[in-house]
């Protein structure tokens, strides 16, 4: 009865949804290719199946278990054919030139090429849902050599590929995460000097000197920026990868998240693999705290302290690289730093502040964010930026952004839906006033509270490497 139960208890938590959910990824795999990720998802489908089967509870199951049988052998056909394709006697018969017909057997009738034999060298195979690479040709030509038949790639139009991940985890890596060239400059960015100065060093200057930045002065592989939110961390990370030329991995929680065991530390290990590959690379952790929290908490999941090892893992193997042209730079964002790993902490070597603008710099951000609206003569920059103490840069943007909308809500304040549409644009651009910013001022609030700086600044106090 004990054994019974058990199998009951299994049979209630089987989801046929997800065993069909796992077909279908199955047949996704065979089609891009991925025939051992493919016949993974077939086995563990057929092996639910056949727990719902034996439990007499679902006997119209057993047409879709022969169906699925059948797909499982003609995955392993395939597969069969590609070992026999890629063994190193066909490839010594292509070469020694066997399969080239001669050419004093012109009266001999032709021969067609089985499903066996090996393709063309050099010709581009596509997988589709016919699998049309095994359909034979109905004439035989001579084989070029594989040395002959390779072209060099140019650095832009390389691709990774692996035979361990998935095709489809890389296309859905470089999907989601791969920017080429963010296109963000230094000068677009207000204010952050401290922070620039400690990013050229770390990542800039190592790029144009890299015969200098050998031994003790070896160049920085993580850094982490702490602030409020707001404040342009994220601006920074994508202004390093613009001026180096770098490829950008912008990464988020969600990017690495899987609900498959095992899939999450997979994808950790295969983005920094990416990197490497697309390098220099700069790899920024926005919210990194969602990630690398710190571990031991009593409801911490398994899966998510295998990803935080998996990660911290990968990036002490970063800093082990001395080539500069494989540089690789991991750059983390966080709001809230006192929850970060210490493990972490470590690792990433500089850890600056990057806090709210001051008044210069609260002046450039006004000076940027109204660059394209008319402004009153009555406005002046200066009493308007001490009037924003406290306020972060993306509080300034919303503030702007609010009062260049002032003079439009006076313009068609009465106003029918019909009489707006008439309006001509040059009344609709009335330029800003300085009553406008005061009573926006009225009504926005900074984001950022007193105690909150007052926190930041403790943590950076004690934990800060600038």
């Amino acid at each position: 009865m004990h054994f019974l139960d058990i199998f009951t208890t299994k049979i209630k938590h089987v989801n046929l949804s997800d065993v069909f959910d796992n077909v279908h990824l199955a047949r996704q795999c065979a089609l891009l290719g991925s025939y051992d990720s493919s016949l993974v998802y077939y086995q563990g489908s057929l092996h639910y199946l056949k727990m719902l089967i034996d439990s007499k509870q679902f006997k119209n199951l057993s047409t879709a278990f022969d169906k699925i049988q059948l797909e499982v052998s003609q995955v392993r056909d395939i597969v069969d054919k590609l070992k026999q394709i890629k063994s190193p006697s066909q490839l010594t018969k292509i070469n020694n030139g066997s399969c080239i017909r001669p050419r004093h057997a012109s009266n001999s009738p032709v021969v067609k090429v089985s499903k066996l034999e090996r393709p063309t060298i050099g010709i581009k195979q596509q997988h589709d849902k016919s699998i049309k690479s095994f359909v034979s040709k109905p004439k035989l030509q001579r084989i070029p050599s594989v040395s002959n038949n390779r072209q060099p790639k140019s650095e832009s139009s390389k691709k990774f590929k692996s035979s361990i991940y998935g095709q489809e985890l890389i296309d859905l890596l470089e999907r989601d995460i791969v920017l080429r060239n963010p296109q963000i400059k230094w000068s677009e960015i207000a204010g952050c000097e401290q922070a620039k100065r400690v990013l050229k060093e770390a990542v800039v200057l190592p790029t144009i000197l890299p015969d200098f930045f050998r031994g003790i002065r070896r160049p920085y592989r993580g850094l982490l920026m702490v602030g409020p939110p707001g404040t342009g961390k994220t601006m920074l990370a994508k202004a390093v990868a613009s001026e180096c030329k770098t490829t950008f991995f912008n990464v988020s929680s969600s990017s690495l998240t899987s609900k498959y065991h095992g899939e999450s530390e997979k994808l950790v290990r295969l983005l920094f693999e990416m990197a490497h590959f697309y390098a220099p690379s700069t790899i920024f952790i926005d919210e990194i705290d969602s990630i690398c929290s710190k571990r031991g908490s009593s409801n911490e999941h398994e899966a998510s302290r295998r990803t935080k090892s998996e990660f911290l893992v990968q990036i002490e193997g970063v800093s082990t690289i001395s080539d500069a042209k494989k540089l690789v730079m991991v750059i983390g964002a966080t709001n809230f730093p006192w929850d970060l790993d210490d493990a972490l902490k470590r690792r990433l070597e500089k850890r600056i502040y990057i806090p709210l603008p001051d008044c210069a710099a609260r002046t450039e951000l006004i000076e940027v964010n109204l660059k394209d609206v008319k402004l009153d003569n009555d406005v002046n920059l200066d009493e308007l930026s001490e009037k924003l103490d406290g306020y972060s840069g993306a509080d300034i943007a919303m503030v702007c952004r609010d009062a260049s909308m002032m003079g439009l809500r006076r313009k068609i304040d009465g106003l029918s839906v019909e009489e707006i549409r008439t309006l001509p644009n040059d009344e609709l651009n009335v330029p800003i006033r300085m009553k406008d910013f005061v009573d926006v001022l009225q009504k926005i609030n900074p984001s950022v509270s007193k105690s909150d700086l007052s926190k930041y600044e403790s943590w950076i106090k004690e934990f800060g490497s600038c």
